[in-house]
């Protein structure tokens, strides 16, 4: 048996962020646009992953300034860098600049959407509402620097962003039971910049798109023989439908999945399309259940119960193997770390290569879309991952479009993490706002109770230490 080839390094672990070209007006996977015009970079925040807005997530933005400030168009192609925050927290960029914030409110169980100053120049000319005119309080005040103050007003609006005016000049601000915190104010001359659509996206980013795939092709190659055999973990999801193509490039074939009885009916259907030659099955959740309580992001029980456990009795009957799969640094900071190549800690005879662990899922959709691959319809609907249904990992944004996808499969979890509530003592308010999904809540998640009144055992968070 050959050992593991080494593997060459050709960028740092993280890219803390984007390159934009300014002719083209498009995100770049590189630092030179397919025009040979430099990129200029636009900061990130942790963990520096990037991905295209989709229907559901343009759909909530347009429907958002429009409501909220009149605006009726939105730029063909928007970027979501993803955030820390309670829920659901994405940086949008647009045009060159961070655009807004988009966020989910657990517990009222809407979407916000807050323009920066940035973006003013590109909207100004369409807001027709959602502004509170202070020119009267800034007179009393003597007219003096606003950036960060707290000011007084008279408004009908409901708390939220806001425009802010006085005397001619435009920013932006957070109003909260009539007290306005002023983020700027200046004069924003509008921009008009090219609007280009996807495939102008592609088009630009193109040269680097090949080189990815060539570079990741290559490595298959070099890792795929150290075993007697090569296959490919397929999920379902965006990055192994990358990895599957990639590496059916290099001569790999062979592919399974694990149904762990717990997928999405999206996601089964997607992958019997596909044609994926072997499906192993998880064991049995219930079983599950009542032996280790319910999963929690703290207690993942369920990953080795049913996705690991099945693949390890599987190859125990097939001897060692070499296997492709699609982790990628940018997903979460517990992959941050991931070499191009390991050793299965749950199976030893499984080495693990990650072909495109330093692609961010902007390079991963931009390569589909190229390649014209199918992808799971999920994403479409507004889910960042695919996975289980119910999953603990699972945004609580996510959890509300699956109770409208699948309000039958979500009304029968929801008996069982309400006996698991009642047992505990957790309140309803706590619960939707995902208390349930840790053992042992994390501080944020404290805070958040504190801050909207709701009851809860705060001594369960005190054993937390570490991030989940």
């Amino acid at each position: 048996m050959r050992k593991p080839a080494r593997e060459t390094v050709r960028e740092p672990p993280f890219r803390e962020s984007l390159f934009w070209c300014p002719e083209c007006n498009v995100p770049l996977v590189a630092s030179t646009c397919g025009c040979k015009t430099p990129g200029y970079e636009i900061p990130l925040t942790k963990p520096y992953d990037v991905r295209p807005a989709l229907e559901h997530d343009r759909n909530i933005i347009k429907e958002y300034l429009k409501n909220r400030f009149g605006i009726e168009t939105i730029p063909k192609f928007l970027l979501l860098n993803k955030s820390g925050g309670i829920d659901r927290t994405d940086t949008i960029i647009a045009n060159g600049v961070v655009f807004s914030r988009l966020t989910f409110d657990p517990l009222l169980r809407e979407y916000t959407v807050e323009l920066t100053p940035d973006a003013l120049p590109f909207v100004i000319d369409e807001i027709s509402k959602g502004i509170v005119d202070i020119t009267d309080e800034i007179a009393e005040k003597g007219n003096r620097h606003m950036g960060g103050k707290n000011i007084h007003c008279k408004s009908d609006l409901t708390d939220g962003p806001v425009i802010v005016h006085a005397n001619g000049r435009y920013g932006t601000g957070w109003l909260r039971n009539n007290v306005v915190k002023v983020k700027s104010l200046g004069r924003p001359r509008h921009i008009e910049l090219p609007d280009p659509d996807r495939e102008q996206v592609i088009r630009c980013n193109k040269p680097h798109l090949k080189n990815l795939e060539r570079h990741a092709i290559r490595f298959i190659k070099s890792q795929k023989d150290v075993r007697p055999e090569c296959n490919v973990a397929f999920s379902g999801g965006k990055d192994s439908v990358v990895v599957r193509e990639l590496a059916r490039k290099a001569g790999v074939t062979d592919c399974y999945y694990v149904d762990t009885g717990l997928e999405f009916p999206e996601t089964t259907a997607f992958v019997d399309s596909l044609g994926i030659p072997l499906i192993l099955h998880g064991q049995d959740f219930q079983e599950g259940l009542r032996k280790n309580g319910i999963p929690a992001k703290d207690h993942r029980w369920c990953c080795e119960y049913l996705k690991l456990e099945p693949v390890r009795m599987w190859r125990e009957t097939k001897g060692d193997c070499v296997t492709v799969q699609g982790n990628r640094w940018y997903e979460s900071f517990a992959r941050a770390g991931l070499p191009g190549v390991a050793v299965n800690p749950y199976y030893s005879g499984q080495l693990n290569i990650s072909p495109i662990r330093g692609w961010r899922a902007l390079e991963v959709f931009l390569y589909i879309w190229w390649r014209e691959l199918a992808v799971n319809p999920l994403y479409e609907r507004g889910f960042e991952r695919v996975g289980c249904w119910m999953c603990p990992a699972m945004l609580e944004s996510e959890y509300e479009i699956t109770k409208e996808l699948h309000p039958e499969k979500i009304a029968e979890w929801e008996k069982i993490i309400g006996r698991h509530a009642k047992k505990e003592h957790i309140s309803d308010a706590a619960m939707q706002c995902g208390w349930w999904r840790w053992k042992s809540p994390p501080p944020k998640m404290v805070t958040l109770m504190k801050e909207r009144g709701i009851q809860i055992k705060v001594q369960k968070s005190i054993k937390n230490k570490k991030r989940h």
